[in-house]
């Protein structure tokens, strides 16, 4: 019995488990939209952007709320003795005085420069800001997932590539070591077989740990713990469909148009432009209309408590009006500061256009650079395998030296880095170009 319950208890408890474990931690392999998914709903600095628009709709809530009017409830209870005045009846008296205060005031403004309205405009304005801020650290977010996703992939072939230099290395080695032994080699040649092998080792060794620190910046892009296991999805190598459609204008055209930080940096020129209303405002006159009700108790009347509050209850209405004469140049000092702050903003715009425009340029001529890479290092990738298998049964017949072999080996295994190298550039580029034109990126 004891056994059976333990047995329900353990199913119990990994069941629940199984059902806190998040979808995508679940999921043995994970491809570059899994990522982006995820990481879109949990990486902390797109959380903080939410948070900063949350704020934003916040103010603009309250500031549209200045335009009620306000209420406050007051009550006071007093003693005095001696000489004094009774807070009721406003009479001179000497004696002991128990005296109560009850009311309700409430004004609203009427006209403040329309500076109300401007600021109203103005917090609008910022939340339209934050909603493009934010998918700004989204498109960051995901433009750093695409790179780091795609060098990790980059590491682990090229642990395929040390670890088959290693094989190779290693039947070099022994290779080596019986023609040492048949007395057909000198010993130089026998130790820098063993050299080549132990600093193919090494290539394994580092070629591991690269890979194991892109998958750790995936982690912590996509905010998982890093005890959990990642595994990434091969992308595909038909690198012959990717082509460059557009002409470099053109690029840039459409990524001014759908770009969130150039949509960010023209509202906060707008917001700036408001601030200057604001400050502007403040050398108009205020106009407020003000309202209160209210009763009290005196202990030197004789009338009962209730008596008093009915007699006593009183009502007042009327306006009030501000004039801002001199106020220590504040305002101007504000009306200036704002009208700098303007220029900031329009600058700031122009500093993101051309942010904006290098990264279109970059890219461009990368993607460029990159499609004759790949051609060019395909041919230097099939003409050193073909000199390294060469290579391989020369040694075996004795008619190459083991410097040459190793000279060989290391021509094809820096071919092959470099194929590795051009193709994943390729990729990237051409995606980061499709992604700028506000194209899902597709691997």
């Amino acid at each position: 019995m004891k056994l059976y319950i333990l047995l329900i208890s353990f199913l119990f408890v990994q069941l629940t488990r199984a059902q806190e474990t998040p979808e995508y931690l679940s999921t043995q392999v994970w491809t570059l939209q899994d990522c982006i998914d995820y990481a879109l709903a949990n990486n902390i600095t797109i959380k903080n952007a939410k948070i900063n628009k949350n704020i934003a709709a916040v103010d603009y809530q309250k500031s549209k709320s200045s335009r009620l009017p306000d209420l406050f409830g007051s009550a006071s209870q007093n003693f005095s003795r001696g000489n004094s005045i009774d807070p009721i009846t406003s009479n001179y008296v000497t004696d002991q005085i128990h005296s109560t205060n009850v009311g309700l005031n409430s004004s609203v403004t009427l006209f403040q420069g329309n500076q109300i309205n401007n600021q109203i405009k103005q917090n609008k304005l910022t939340l339209e800001q934050s909603v493009f801020e934010e998918e700004v650290e989204q498109n960051n977010i995901v433009i750093s997932l695409l790179e780091t996703y795609l060098q990790t992939l980059y590491s682990k072939e090229s642990i395929v590539i040390a670890e088959n230099n290693l094989s190779a290395s290693g039947k070099e080695e022994l290779r080596a070591k019986a023609r040492l032994d048949a007395g057909s080699i000198a010993l130089k040649d026998y130790t820098e077989a063993q050299s080549q092998l132990a600093t193919n080792k090494y290539q394994v060794i580092a070629a591991k740990n690269d890979y194991q620190q892109y998958i750790i910046q995936l982690k912590q892009l996509l905010e998982i713990p890093l005890t959990e296991d990642l595994e990434i999805v091969a992308v595909n190598d038909n690198e012959s469909s990717l082509h460059i459609e557009l002409e470099k204008t053109e690029l840039y055209d459409k990524a001014l148009n759908y770009l969130p930080e150039i949509k960010a940096s023209s509202l906060n020129i707008a917001a700036s432009e408001k601030d200057l209303a604001i400050a502007k405002g403040a050398y108009l006159p205020t106009l407020s209309l003000l309202g209160s009700i209210g009763s009290g108790y005196t202990s030197i009347n004789n009338s009962t408590f209730s008596d008093q509050f009915d007699v006593n209850f009183n009502q007042r209405i009327g306006l009030s009006l501000s004039i801002p004469i001199f106020n220590r140049n504040q305002t101007k000092a504000a009306v200036k500061t704002a009208s700098y702050n303007i220029e900031k903003a329009e600058i700031q715009k122009q500093t993101v256009e051309k942010e904006v425009y290098k990264k279109v340029e970059t890219a461009y001529q990368n993607a460029l650079s990159a499609q004759e890479q790949v051609l060019a290092s395909v041919a230097s990738k099939t003409a050193a395998e073909q000199s390294y298998i060469l290579a391989q049964k020369k040694y075996e017949l004795g008619d190459l030296s083991t410097t040459d072999l190793v000279i060989s080996q290391n021509t094809f295994t820096n071919a092959q880095q470099n194929y590795l190298q051009a193709k994943y550039l390729n990729i990237l580029y051409h995606q980061l170009l499709q992604f700028y034109q506000g194209n899902d990126i597709k691997l």
